[in-house]
């Protein structure tokens, strides 16, 4: 079927970074924890409390695709679903707005309501994208799941200004915050704004024809084919095989790291950055300039490049090399993150390997395991994601109120190197019959 029959192919990757933009609030929760965890406010949650919340939010997101969207899309097609999701994640912020100050209506809200929302809508994206871009996985993975990663910046910044260290792209604003709202106007106003913006980028994601490929586009054959996702396997095989345990785990190491700095990291840095000497307000604007800028920026364009290294370099020789480079960063950042720069280097590296997990790991599944049947074993691969999300936010949580934060960091990064070892393991599995 020739390509200029149908839609161009690029208008499913604009809904899908649209998509991923709105998704990408839960990791925008740092602009959120300042406000819950201080002494002087009005909730006066624990660092633990507020990580609990995340962590549910991770963990239902993980669970949701696994075991509703994955299946759900595969059947009703990527629009559908996508848009379902967009409404539950607006319902959930909505609802944690009317929840005032209580801990349960925000877990139940964010976390729960929200992270099914993003679950339900994280996995179409990509399914559709890796079958309109058979000639690009890598890429085209990194380009859809980008937008999760930058919209962590839109949201963070919307309530503080767009301050970036000296630059001030918004002078005179302090943001949602400085113009006088509260968290539950925030939650409540965002709300409105994913679910629109969901239902818009929606609009645009379908799955090309049936036998559809790109133009001048030859599926490869033979030996080659079964390592360019032409062996489609189902769940329950991929399931059965070393490679997917290989995959999971790898992926949990490098979740929890990500994940623990993510949620803790406007925490830890306030308390490195004043133990130092920096001034409380001051450090408050460098967390998150750090979070802001250095992490969910890299995080995006970590996403687009390993994406595309990945397509020459191999996908099994970047999750190596990434690992390896987040295990060395995440030991540093315990060491310099108490440093202004210090800080936001390490938010830039730790972000940017972070965000290369979900252009390689989809990307690997649809390789090791076929390109047709991504959309539904994808979501069991990214239950790692939903058990790193547990044990990381959590665990950094509670170092931070027992002030040891050396004993989640550098544990991680030592785990990070053991899943590059793990990694130097990989090989394709054998086809099904």
């Amino acid at each position: 079927m020739a390509e200029q029959k149908v839609m161009n192919r690029w208008l499913v990757v604009i809904g899908a970074i649209l998509i991923q933009l709105c998704l990408g609030a839960i990791y925008a929760w740092s602009a959120f924890t300042g406000k819950l965890n201080a002494l002087d406010g009005d909730f006066q949650f624990s660092k633990t409390q507020t990580q609990i919340i995340f962590s549910v939010g991770l963990a239902t997101f993980a669970v949701v695709m696994a075991l509703i969207a994955g299946k759900w899309q595969a059947k009703a097609g990527p629009r559908k679903v996508a848009m379902t999701g967009g409404i539950v994640l607006g319902a959930g912020y909505i609802l944690a707005g009317l929840a005032g100050t209580n801990f349960w209506g925000i877990l139940f809200g964010v976390g729960i309501l929200g992270g099914a929302g993003i679950g339900l809508g994280y996995v179409c994206p990509i399914a559709a994208c890796v079958k309109w871009f058979p000639d690009k996985k890598g890429l085209i993975t990194g380009l859809a799941v980008a937008g999760f990663g930058f919209g962590a910046l839109i949201w963070i910044k919307l309530t503080s200004g767009f301050v970036f260290g000296p630059i001030n792209l918004t002078p005179g604003w302090k943001g949602l915050y400085g113009a006088g709202m509260n968290v539950n106007q925030v939650f409540m106003l965002y709300g409105v704004l994913f679910a629109v913006l969901v239902l818009i980028g929606a609009v645009l994601l379908k799955n090309p024809p049936e036998g559809w490929k790109p133009a001048g586009w030859t599926p490869p054959t033979g030996a080659a084919a079964a390592t360019s996702g032409q062996a489609n396997f189902t769940t329950g095989q991929m399931v059965k095989t070393l490679q997917y345990w290989s995959l999971f785990l790898i992926f949990m190491i490098g979740a929890t790291a990500g994940l623990m700095v993510i949620g803790v990291i406007g925490l830890f840095g306030k308390d490195a950055l004043t133990a130092n000497g920096v001034e409380a307000v001051k450090a408050a604007i460098i967390t998150g300039t750090a979070m802001g800028l250095f992490y969910a920026l890299m995080n995006g364009l970590g996403r687009i490049i390993w994406g595309s290294v990945s397509d020459k370099l191999g996908r099994k020789n970047s999750i190596v090399l990434m690992s390896f480079l987040q295990g060395i960063m995440m030991i540093l950042f315990f060491f310099i993150g108490g440093k202004e720069w210090g800080l936001y280097i390490s938010a830039a590296i730790i972000g940017f390997n972070f965000g290369g997990n979900f252009a390689l790991f989809p990307a690997a599944t649809a390789d090791y395991f076929g390109n047709k049947n991504v959309g539904t074993n994808y979501p069991w691969v990214f239950m790692a994601y939903g058990v790193g999300g547990i044990i990381g936010p959590i665990l950094g949580g509670r170092m931070g109120d027992l002030k040891v934060w050396s004993m989640a960091f550098i544990p991680a990064g030592i785990a990070c190197i053991i899943a590059a070892i793990i990694g130097i393991t990989l090989k394709q599995p054998k086809a099904v019959s």
